[in-house]
């Protein structure tokens, strides 16, 4: 990557009520998005805000790990993020104030249980969006060893 800048578009048109759809002109897909359920007006069963801004944080975990991963030659089966959002109120004011990544990966072989835990751990501290955020971010790494079949 190289270290110009660089600039990602979201656009968003209200659909009706609360909810509305993200698209960008650099991708096929659309994103619905809503309020959520705990919220006045909340529509169930659509993205929201909140899990955005979760997700964001869990795949950012995940393509930072996949590229440093491929660089260090570490060879994985699997690799399953869970991501909690917590919100609360500070100050009076609603905000996510911390997450909670529990990764899960799983690797053929054991010896190599070290350096897969070693490079979770410098992923989750490379992802730039962790390092844009205020939200507090709980690591609770797991490897995991295939079952020989």
């Amino acid at each position: 990557m190289s270290d110009k800048k660089h600039e990602y578009q979201v656009d968003l048109d209200w659909k009706e009520d609360r909810v509305g759809t993200l698209s960008s002109p650099e991708l096929d897909d659309k994103i619905e998005v809503a309020t959520p359920p705990p919220f006045d007006g909340g529509v169930e069963g659509i993205w929201s805000p909140e899990h955005l801004f979760v997700s964001s944080v869990s795949s950012c975990f995940m393509t930072t790990f996949v590229a440093i991963a491929d660089y260090s030659k570490l060879k994985f089966e699997n690799l399953s993020v869970k991501a909690t959002g917590k919100l609360d109120k500070e100050d009076g004011k609603f905000v996510v104030s911390e997450i909670t990544l529990n990764p899960e990966l799983t690797i053929a072989e054991e010896k190599f249980s070290d350096k897969a835990k070693r490079i979770m751990e410098k992923a989750e501290e490379a992802c730039l969006i962790t390092r844009s955020i205020k939200t507090k971010i709980h690591f609770e790494p797991k490897v995991t060893i295939a079952a020989l079949n």
